[in-house]
């Protein structure tokens, strides 16, 4: 067995120091080839050695501009440390490379959303939702911000595919419950849908809020 299959076995069974050395020894055993060094990356990345994960993911990017998984994960470390801009070019770059994945477009889409480009952002929403159809966090994303683009229609789908998959997610009801009150006149809808919100999550607060205020309105 090579090196980096060790390393990936030891990180698999949670030996962090094995995997370490073995992916050193990978790199050292093949200075020219990016992969060690992008295995390296990721560890330190894990271990939340920041400083040395930058340093493996550039070694690797240094050896091969196309290193699409280098390119990725030195995004991740930047969009942590809010280096949004930095980090969009890096998930464009993995893109253009070939790292055709859920993930790639959706932290690209994050990172144009986090430097107010949100119009920009949602076709890698879009992009993101069509390879990761069941990815609710990814879909609930993609809803928010049609629904922050008045796209009602699309955003509606979008929650209402989240709870007929997961009927306790709060975040999905909030937003379902939200829509109602502002794009149409189901009132009902909208109270049943905020209440389930800050029931599910009892610190729900701004649910609570909103529910109040339309009781309010009903009221006066």
């Amino acid at each position: 067995m090579e090196f980096n299959e060790l390393g990936i076995k030891a990180l698999q069974d949670g030996e962090y120091e094995k995997a370490i050395e073995a992916f050193m020894k990978a790199a050292e055993a093949e200075p020219d080839n990016p992969v060690g060094y992008i295995n390296l990356g990721n560890v330190f990345a894990s271990a939340g050695d920041i400083e040395r994960a930058e340093r493996f993911f550039q070694k690797a990017i240094t050896l091969d501009e196309h290193a699409g998984s280098a390119l990725y994960g030195l995004g991740n470390l930047y969009f942590t440390n809010e280096r949004f801009e930095e980090a969009a070019k890096l998930y464009e770059k993995a893109i253009r490379a070939g790292l055709d994945e859920a993930d790639a477009y959706f932290m690209l889409g994050k990172c144009l959303r986090n430097t107010d480009n949100s119009k920009l952002a949602l076709p890698y929403f879009q992009r993101a939702a069509e390879l990761a159809p069941t990815d609710l966090e990814i879909r609930l994303s993609f809803g928010i911000l049609l629904a922050e683009m008045e796209l009602f229609k699309q955003a509606q789908e979008e929650f209402t595919f989240i709870l007929d998959n997961d009927a306790d997610n709060a975040d999905a009801h909030y937003n379902l419950g939200v829509l109602y009150a502002v794009s149409t006149d189901r009132k009902d809808d909208a109270l049943h849908h905020l209440e389930q919100a800050f029931t599910i999550e009892p610190e729900h607060t701004q649910a609570r809020y909103i529910f109040d205020m339309i009781k309010i309105g009903e009221q006066s």
